[in-house]
């Protein structure tokens, strides 16, 4: 059984995280351009204010009143508006490929019966705002924090599934782990600054 994940320091959040896999796949979706406990605390917001987390209900709310619920203060996101109709879109996309159950993206058998790492980061790709960076760190977050370890999955993930890195939320347990993460992504910003 997966431990209790450490993400936002809050823990009703994190408790979210750890329970609701489209909670978690939300958060990360969320996390750009914005420090990731923050963007991991947005589909707290939505499931407090709209009452739930169903893909389905996200799907079929009223994209007017859906961007409200998200840029009403604290909201879930820097860019809330347009974070509104991503998290909308991602809902769809659950909906119509995996019957509104998230967990078929990492479970739905493949070409050759159980899905591969290389399966599991194409579905990931494939959702709208997941780009292959995105979708290889979420994979990472799935094998290394909940145990969800498809064939391949570490290859696929790429520098992410490295073991003890840390590199992205996929590494990060705890504030220490957090503030690691942090400093190594603002070395990897300063290099490439350096090297333009």
């Amino acid at each position: 059984m997966a431990t209790d994940l450490w993400i936002t320091g809050d823990a009703e959040t994190d408790t979210l995280l750890s329970e609701d896999p489209f909670a978690l796949l939300i958060g990360m979706l969320l996390d750009q351009q914005y420090p990731m406990e923050h963007a991991f605390a947005g589909p707290r917001k939505i499931r407090d204010r709209l009452g739930t987390l169903d893909p389905r209900a996200i799907a079929d709310a009223d994209p007017d009143e859906f961007v409200t619920l998200a840029t009403t203060p604290p909201a879930i996101h820097r860019y809330g508006r347009s974070m509104a109709g991503r998290v909308q879109a991602v809902a769809r996309a659950v909906v119509d490929e995996y019957d509104g159950d998230v967990t078929k993206i990492w479970t739905m058998p493949g070409a050759e019966g159980r899905p591969t790492g290389a399966e599991v980061l194409a579905r990931l790709q494939a959702l709208p705002g997941f780009g292959k960076q995105k979708a290889q760190i979420f994979l990472a977050l799935l094998g290394k924090q909940r145990g969800i370890r498809p064939p391949g999955w570490q290859e696929a993930a790429g520098h992410y599934g490295d073991e003890g890195s840390r590199r992205s939320i996929a590494d990060v347990t705890s504030a220490e782990s957090l503030a690691e993460v942090r400093a190594f992504k603002k070395a990897q910003k300063a290099a490439a600054k350096a090297g333009s």
